[in-house]
Order: structure tokens, then sequence, then C-alpha cells
């Protein structure tokens, strides 16, 4: 099934999943994070 026959071969798909879904995590938590704290006038 899905090419499981070791322990790992089914570590390696755990950890490319975690890593998938910590990317997402941290992309949407840092998203824009620092137009908010650092306003700067663009029209000089």
């Amino acid at each position: 099934m899905f090419g499981i026959n070791d322990l790992g071969i089914l570590s390696a798909y755990i950890l490319g999943f975690g890593c998938l879904v910590f990317a997402i995590w941290f992309g949407i938590s840092r998203w824009n994070k620092d137009d908010n704290e650092n306003p700067q006038n663009l029209d000089q």
C-alpha cells in the first residue's frame, strides 16, 4: 500500500507531511507581519 514496506519509508512520508503542515502554518502566521510594524511612505 503506497510502497510502504519499511519503517524508514513510512517515517519519510510522515516527516514530509509534517514539513508541509509546518510550512503552511508558518506562512499563514507570518503573512504581512512586517506591513503593520514598519509603515513606510512610498511617495518620497
